[in-house]
């Protein structure tokens, strides 16, 4: 398989899981890196895409392309980092300069008051960046704004996790892979 695409869950994308070249990582930085990890090894393919939900920082509802990825709850300020850094290395964003940022952590944000530098927040995107980085991997990534990661986000996500599908099945077909 040339392409893989990466969703945390089936109930992102019900109508795609069907297609062979489409796997679910589950939820959250380690799930998604032990399985971009494996299939990375297994399939070799040449580029991975992860499509699914996110909350809304500084974008509304809608698909939106990312094309830098932070772990937002990467604290090590103590050993000299910046917020976001992994210790002992000196990236803090992975991908192209330029664009959205997303904020991946392993938590559900629902306030609004947290001041994240970024334009979405996520659980999965920066660990599958990160390891497509490590094997030299095309990455593209699209986020579903299903919520404002605010007070009201669990239930705006229940409402809307697949209202993205429609969308991710448009950039499959304009990539010629659905």
């Amino acid at each position: 398989m040339k392409t893989l695409v990466l969703i945390a869950i089936p109930e992102e994308a019900p109508d795609l899981k069907h297609l062979d070249y489409v796997f679910y990582t589950g939820v959250g930085k380690v799930n998604a890196a032990i399985t971009v990890s494996r299939l990375i090894a297994l399939y070799q393919p040449s580029r991975v895409i992860n499509f699914g939900t996110a909350g809304g920082i500084n974008v509304v509802a809608g698909l939106h392309k990312c094309t830098q990825f932070v772990q937002r709850d990467m604290t090590c300020q103590a050993l000299g980092c910046v917020p976001g850094q992994t210790p002992f290395e000196t990236a803090v964003h992975i991908g192209n300069t330029g664009g959205l940022v997303c904020s991946t952590g392993d938590d559900f944000v629902m306030n609004p008051n947290l001041e994240i530098p970024a334009d979405l927040v996520d659980m999965e995107a920066y660990a599958i960046a990160k390891a497509c980085q490590m094997y030299q991997v095309e990455f593209l990534c699209w986020k579903y704004v299903s919520d404002r990661a605010d007070s009201k986000a669990h239930d705006n996500w229940r409402d809307s996790v697949a209202d993205g599908q429609s969308y991710y099945i448009q950039q499959l077909k304009e990539l010629s892979l659905y």
